[in-house]
């Protein structure tokens, strides 16, 4: 079972963060987002139940270059699941499960960190998915934090994301300019370079009460640019044969349009709950599609990646 698993739940619950906040405007209703966390929840525990049943394979990834990064969506998911769905009508509950995953969140970012300067690790190993553990862990975190009423944890998060950002972002976007592009199985893993300006965009919005300012409008703006540069990869995109790694594409593109939509309602242009309804239409869309071809490729039995057999020793 593929580590890169854990990003079924992470996009969904992406998709129900993007339609909490129309609701949030008054716009979309309730019912969509719980439907969506249900969903998502039931995804990461069949995730946790199928993944962690093999110990011997999780100690092998965790120091596998290529994978480690995204066991932490095991870690992070729950915080949005709890934050969306329980601080609503549990508080104490939400608070509880928000705190304890915090914790595993920051405990696992820093023994990857120590993993990554530990271990040399060869540069075309490096993926836009060693943002997860630390750059979206951070993030995500402060989001939660902040939304159960600790805003000075979210602060101390929204900083552990914000420098993480700032480091990893310069050697990943280094090793992409400089070496050969990513092998077909990670290219999905560049749709995540749209996602970090746009989650801390969500989380600085959670800290200031969705006001637009400068920082909010800095933020906006790198993230433009990365979204703009996601263009150039649709040959690529539209190449790739579908695995488990086409789940990279839901969360990153969810969390721009949840930004999006704060940006939308807060300016209120003319026919804002239109471009609302059009953001929140496309979303779905594009998790939805996924989704489905999930389906139709676990039907077929196509969706994971077979066993590698064992080589044959000895005589016939």
């Amino acid at each position: 079972m593929p580590a890169n698993l854990f990003s079924t739940a992470f996009g969904l619950t992406g998709l129900a963060g993007a339609w909490s906040t129309a609701h949030g405007y008054g716009i979309s209703p309730r019912g969509v987002t719980d439907a969506l966390l249900v969903l998502a929840g039931a995804v990461w525990v069949l995730c946790c139940v199928l993944y962690f049943r093999r110990p011997r394979s999780v100690r092998a990834d965790l120091t596998d270059n290529i994978f480690s990064p995204f066991i932490s969506l095991a870690l992070i998911t729950p915080l949005l699941l709890a934050v969306l769905g329980l601080q609503p009508r549990a508080h104490t509950a939400a608070v509880v499960v928000v705190d304890v995953f915090i914790g595993l969140t920051v405990l696992y970012g820093g023994w990857i960190t120590g993993q990554w300067i530990y271990g040399p690790i060869e540069a075309g190993k490096i993926h836009p998915g060693y943002f997860l553990p630390t750059v979206a862990g951070g993030f995500v975190a402060s989001i939660a934090a902040t939304g159960v009423g600790q805003r000075r944890l979210g602060e101390f998060l929204f900083g552990l994301g914000a420098i993480c950002w700032l480091v990893l972002g310069s050697i990943i976007m280094n090793r992409l300019f400089v070496n050969p592009l990513l092998p077909p199985p990670l290219f999905p893993t560049l749709a995540i370079e749209a996602a970090p300006a746009a989650v801390a965009s969500v989380a600085y919005f959670a800290l200031n009460g969705s006001r637009i300012d400068a920082f909010a409008a800095l933020l906006a703006g790198y993230g433009v640019l990365l979204v703009i540069a996601q263009f150039r990869f649709l040959p690529a995109f539209l190449r790739l044969k579908f695995s488990p790694g086409f789940w990279a594409f839901t969360f990153a593109y969810a969390v721009v349009a949840n930004a999006t939509i704060t940006w939308i309602n807060v300016g209120r242009p003319a026919g804002h709950r239109a471009l609302t309804w059009l953001v929140l239409g496309a979303i779905t869309l594009l998790v939805g599609g996924v989704g489905l071809r999930t389906l139709v490729a676990v039907a077929r039995g196509t969706y994971l990646p077979k066993p590698t057999p064992p080589p044959v020793t000895g005589t016939a």
